[in-house]
């Protein structure tokens, strides 16, 4: 894990997130956690991701999401060299 991300605070984000039982429950923490546009960006680096590792081309991913070219390399070199955190998330979530 990333040192940089370890600390208390982190740590008691994700101890909530990994309490949390529906998406009912997620749809109400995050919306009290987050704003819209965090939200959304959040959501966004996760479907590019997964149309990423979809092999999809930029050009497909800018057109059905929006993200930027900035943000697509971005996630790209989280798939690429991260902490395969992402595959992890692709394992489990059934579409």
């Amino acid at each position: 894990m990333n040192s940089k991300l370890k600390e208390l605070n982190v740590e008691y984000l994700f101890k909530a997130v990994l309490c949390l039982e529906t998406e009912e429950e997620c749809y109400k923490f995050f919306e009290d956690l987050c704003t819209v546009p965090e939200l959304k960006a959040l959501s966004q680096r996760l479907i590019v991701a997964k149309m990423l590792n979809e092999k999809k081309v930029y050009s497909d991913i800018v057109a059905e999401t929006g993200a930027s070219t900035a943000t697509i390399s971005r996630v790209n070199r989280s798939l690429s060299y991260g902490s395969d955190g992402y595959q992890i998330v692709f394992e489990r979530v059934k579409d």
